[in-house]
């Protein structure tokens, strides 16, 4: 089901920013030969008003293939797409992200309507309290109780769980003074965590530290805080959210370039989207919705970059041109076009070479060899 769900939430983003790119060339007067969905061989096609659809095997791409986009297979007939103005052929090229983005935009919305899990308002109601103690853990054996209020530790004041259980599990396998109040008297006492492996989003392996306490029972604390704005205010919010992505991911990209973030924190590809969206699945639909609405916006980011064969790359070909006044010889676009393809083959494969990393697979095939 997972995989059938990706598969659809893929097709879907694919096929809105395809048309995106289509309906800006009819409305152009360009002719548009091809609407594809997926690369390979086809599984069938159709034929309607000049176009041909078809669904190919490989579902992880699309495109559409427009009269005379080639300037070399050009005729000098008016449908063509170099036929039309500078200023036409950017419409057509940047209407792929623009809907990409609206589509975003109302996923975001519908997110807000449906109501927004607010994350750091469930933690904040969670208090620092011991619900339950597992036997033989460390807590058991340094004497806390269920009831206890955990206070801080080695110094540092805790306000929530959450706040607690991050601490602990980054604090290693080293002794801990935790301060906790019972009964409204303040104590201390030292444990030290026992390393446990924990599996992450994407089925990775991980040490991390535990001292064997569990979180108040739901119905002793607020249940999670949803947050729901209405038909209007639902508008207004998916526009914040859409700028704060919008922001982020930029942001992400330039601490990525200068160095002060890895690619591995701040890329993922199409294995990374599937155990994201296979995690959102079992959040629910409004969890599940903000991912779609992530990943189209970073769809449209992502196609802006001034690369070719994206299509930031071909907006930077017609600036170009608008500039000169003329265009760049066949020779100088081909040359171009083959080192930004030659870029985005390596960066597909560096991406994949994450994913595998992140789910372990790396680490598998080089135990083989040792």
């Amino acid at each position: 089901m997972t995989i059938i769900l990706f598969i659809l939430i893929l097709s879907v983003l694919i096929v809105v920013h395809e048309a995106g790119h289509f309906f800006a060339a009819r409305r152009m007067g360009v002719k548009v030969e091809q609407f594809a969905l997926g690369f390979g061989p086809k599984l069938f096609s159709w034929v309607s008003g000049g176009t041909e659809y078809s669904i190919c095997a490989i579902p992880l791409g699309g495109f559409v293939k427009m009269c005379g986009d080639e300037r070399s297979q050009c005729k000098g007939n008016g449908d063509e797409y170099f036929a039309k103005s500078p200023g036409q052929r950017a419409l057509i090229v940047l209407m792929g992200p623009v809907v990409n983005y609206a589509l975003a935009y109302l996923c975001f919305v519908g997110v807000f309507m449906i109501g927004n899990i607010d994350l750091e308002a469930t933690q904040k109601n969670v208090p620092a309290v011991v619900g339950k103690v597992l036997a033989g853990s460390p807590a058991q054996k340094a004497g806390l109780l269920p009831g206890d209020r955990v206070e801080g530790a080695d110094g540092k004041v805790f306000t929530n769980f959450s706040e607690m259980q991050e601490y602990i599990s980054a604090a290693g396998a080293k002794p801990v003074q935790v301060s906790f109040s019972r009964g409204g008297q303040a104590q201390s006492l030292v444990l030290t965590p026992e390393l446990h492996k924990t599996k992450d989003l994407f089925g990775r392996e991980h040490q991390v530290s535990r001292i064997g306490i569990q979180a108040p029972e739901p119905s002793s604390v607020d249940k999670l805080v949803v947050r729901k704005y209405g038909l209007i205010g639902s508008w207004g919010k998916g526009a914040q959210e859409l700028w704060s992505v919008t922001a982020r991911t930029y942001g992400a990209l330039w601490d990525m370039v200068t160095g002060q973030r890895s690619a591995k924190e701040g890329m993922t590809g199409l294995i990374g989207i599937f155990f994201i969206i296979k995690f959102a699945a079992s959040i629910g639909v409004s969890f599940l919705l903000h991912v779609v609405g992530v990943i189209s916006a970073s769809l449209a980011i992502f196609n802006l970059l001034p690369v070719i064969p994206l299509d930031g790359g071909h907006l930077a070909f017609i600036g170009l041109e608008k500039l000169r006044g003329r265009v760049l010889s066949v020779k100088a676009e081909d040359i171009i076009a083959r080192a930004g393809f030659g870029l985005i083959i390596a960066l597909a494969v560096f991406v994949f070479y994450l994913d595998f990393e992140r789910i372990g697979l790396i680490d598998k095939v080089i135990k083989l060899f040792h």
